[in-house]
């Protein structure tokens, strides 16, 4: 049996009819779907599934995100799928060229890194945004108390690159080597390589290398136009060539500090008034991945 827990809010409420293509995948399956908001007790649900029970999630990153670290330590050994139905779906982007299927996750849901911020300790899938990244989330949730049109995440970043947004001064630490930078846009801390909806921020970022390695990218240095001129180029990963203005690094434990509190998100949650946030690299595991 699959055994779906669906977000019917996903994809700004559109959660309900895109799993619609689920069910096309799953036609003539045993199915049994549940609201992943109903649910109450992840340690019954899964005493409750059969050995050969199949468990999928369906709805966007930050429905899996919830699910991650809802069922830290307590994850059943039951394979596990993943079916994308929100509106970002900057996993499925890094993981699968291939529209529309079900993806085995069991690998990538595993010893995955931790972030510390304002108090807070959590588990993150794709990567976390500080910056105008952040600014951006901060806005668009602003903006979705008041409309149900979807947000525009690149029209708020151009907004804010041109008028709003003002960049800061950063103290960036990496496994005890600490760099500073001036006039800092981006500096995102990332399991993968995409976030934003499609944005490429560190495309040589491997979420399933061996070393369990992170990558923090930092784009530093640039006035508004010149900024503004690079950021597009991002969704395609080459904004990395122009190295004078966008430094990558990796490690296992990343600090990020800047000089004045600026909004932050994690897999698309926004946490506002952050100076610094701290990311640990999960354990090393390494699993074949499947799809249907």
């Amino acid at each position: 049996m699959y055994h779906i827990l669906y977000n019917p809010l996903a994809a700004h409420g559109q959660g309900q009819r895109k799993i619609q293509g689920l069910k096309d995948i799953l036609r003539g399956q045993d199915c049994l779907y549940e609201d992943i908001r109903e649910v109450k007790d992840y340690k019954a649900l899964f005493a409750n599934l059969k050995s050969d029970d199949k468990l999928v999630i369906a709805g966007g990153d930050g429905t899996l995100c919830c699910f991650i670290n809802a069922t830290d330590g307590i994850l059943p050994e039951n394979e596990i799928y993943y079916y994308a139905a929100g509106n970002g779906n900057d996993f499925y982007r890094d993981i699968s060229k291939e529209p529309d299927k079900l993806i085995k996750v069991n690998s990538y849901i595993k010893n995955l890194p931790t972030v510390e911020v304002n108090g807070m300790t959590k588990k993150f899938l794709n990567g976390i945004g500080y910056g105008i990244d952040g600014y951006c989330c901060e806005v668009g949730d602003q903006l979705a108390k008041t409309s149900e049109k979807p947000i525009n995440y690149t029209a708020i970043a151009i907004k804010g690159l041109l008028f709003h947004y003002k960049p800061t001064n950063a103290k960036i630490t990496v496994d005890g080597v600490t760099k500073t930078f001036e006039k800092v846009w981006l500096a995102p801390s990332m399991n993968g390589r995409y976030y934003g909806g499609g944005m490429n921020v560190t495309p040589a970022q491997d979420r399933l290398n061996e070393e369990k390695k992170l990558s923090v990218g930092v784009f530093h240095g640039s006035g508004k136009l010149k900024t503004l001129m690079i950021f597009p180029s991002i969704f395609k990963g080459e904004h990395i060539s122009h190295t004078d203005v966008f430094s990558v690094m990796t490690g296992h434990h990343i600090t990020v500090e800047f000089d004045r509190p600026t909004a932050l998100q994690i897999d698309g949650e926004t946490v506002l008034g952050v100076k610094s946030y701290t990311v640990h690299a999960g354990v090393p595991a390494k699993e074949e991945v499947a799809t249907v």
